[in-house]
């Protein structure tokens, strides 16, 4: 059980440096704002409609910048498999290691705070009266922390249970499949 955890741990740390990868991709276009402009991007229906600098920046990305739309959707997908893999990982646990609780704890507050960044699916709500840079420096944080918590992880397991070569390819490979489901 406690290989199984290590593996799953493993899986992590990749799909984390997925999330990274693309995120930093991300941030280059991405406008923390919640000043109201109007939208003058590529897609026609919304022209001229007002909305937060936020969403004009996301809109952009998806059809504007080259390969932007892919970015966003590797974002998301390696972020649903960090929170859906912390799940197993704690499952795994037995829930008795505290850094695997942080680690789900964080995996879900990164995602909160990635959806308000956006600034579509918590608008009009009682989150949407916190500031979309507030969000994003969340997001940051909560980016900075799970990364630490699962080196820290990583590290410990890998001082109990060594990784050879097989090992580490297993996990490099099941974590590619997992994408591709």
């Amino acid at each position: 059980m406690e290989r199984a955890r290590q593996l799953v741990g493993e899986m992590l740390v990749y799909c984390f440096v997925v999330v990274l990868v693309t995120g930093a991709f991300l941030t280059f276009f991405y406008t923390p704002s919640g000043e109201t402009v109007p939208y003058s991007g590529a897609y026609e229906p919304l022209q001229g409609i007002p909305m937060s600098a936020a969403y004009e920046s996301v809109l952009n990305i998806s059809f504007d910048v080259r390969g932007g739309q892919l970015m966003r959707h590797l974002h998301h997908e390696s972020s649903s498999l960090l929170v859906l893999g912390a799940v197993v990982w704690v499952l795994l646990g037995r829930f008795r290691y505290v850094l695997a609780l942080l680690g789900l704890a964080l995996s879900l507050f990164g995602a909160l705070t990635g959806y308000a960044s956006v600034d579509d699916l918590l608008a009009d709500t009682f989150l949407s009266r916190i500031p979309i840079p507030i969000w994003y420096a969340f997001h940051l944080l909560a980016a900075l922390t799970t990364a630490a918590v699962l080196l820290i992880s990583s590290r410990k397991e890998a001082a109990r249970h060594p990784r050879t070569p097989a090992f580490i390819a297993l996990t490099l490979v099941l974590t590619v499949m997992a994408f591709w489901l």
